[in-house]
């Protein structure tokens, strides 16, 4: 037996909302592979300096982003075909995956919130290893690896030291640093680490913008979801 009234309206919503989880899914799938193959983080996370790779944590929260995307288009079909059947397993199955990517997405939200400057730290930790190398009076094939690591950091953020450079660091300055033209010659390079902060909180806020529209409609979703299966289990006649 099919819902009535207001119930049917309710169905409808929830259709819609489990339509847009289902969008809201292939954006934010499609925006993890981009910040995955972004030019200007890829060129910086794929250095390495003596044996190390650069610091990959931001790649890791790019990889939950991509299964959590590719999780709730899945999760949205089945949504929205629970609501058109009007299927109380189906809408109970889709309510109990919903709750677990909302406890999962809290649970990242705080992770992520205490560990807001870990990415950007452990990337300004990679770039002073490699600058202080880059100034050894001593030549050795560490140096030259970290002044290639210093010159792919400038060039990509267009930055040039750490803001409180060395006499050292100086006088090498104009082999390391990008070419200026001649009316930006007289500008104070700006520090490469206030460039990395500034990066990844950019790309972070980007993340945590589209974690806090799905959740907004993951709790309207859960409360349409609900109600359907109440109206469901009352219009079902019972023999």
């Amino acid at each position: 037996m099919t819902v009535v009234g207001c119930n049917k309206c309710v169905k409808f919503m929830l259709f819609f909302f489990n339509f847009v989880f289902w969008l809201a899914g292939g954006v934010i799938l499609g925006v993890a592979l981009w910040l995955r193959h972004d030019n200007q983080t890829s060129s910086l996370l794929m250095q390495q300096f003596e044996g190390q790779q650069a610091p990959n944590t931001f790649y890791t929260s790019v990889y939950i982003l991509i299964a959590v995307g590719a999780v709730m288009m899945i999760v949205g079909f089945l949504g929205c075909y629970g609501a058109i059947q009007e299927s109380q397993c189906l809408l109970g199955t889709f309510f109990f995956l919903l709750v677990c990517l909302f406890a999962c997405e809290v649970a990242a939200g705080i992770w992520g919130f205490s560990n807001r400057d870990t990415i950007s730290k452990e990337m300004i930790n990679f770039y002073d290893a490699a600058y202080i190398k880059s100034v050894d009076i001593v030549d050795s094939s560490s140096k030259t690896a970290a002044i290639k690591v210093l010159e792919v950091f400038h060039e990509t953020l267009d930055c040039c030291g750490k803001g409180d450079d060395s006499p050292l660091f100086k006088q090498v300055a104009g082999a390391l640093c990008p070419k200026k033209t001649q009316d930006d010659a007289l500008l104070k390079p700006q520090s490469c680490h206030l460039k990395l902060k500034d990066l990844f909180s950019e790309k972070l806020c980007l993340i945590g913008l589209a974690a806090l529209v799905v959740a907004v409609i993951m709790i309207f979703e859960m409360i349409f979801t609900m109600v359907l299966c109440c109206a469901i289990r009352n219009a079902t006649p019972v023999y």
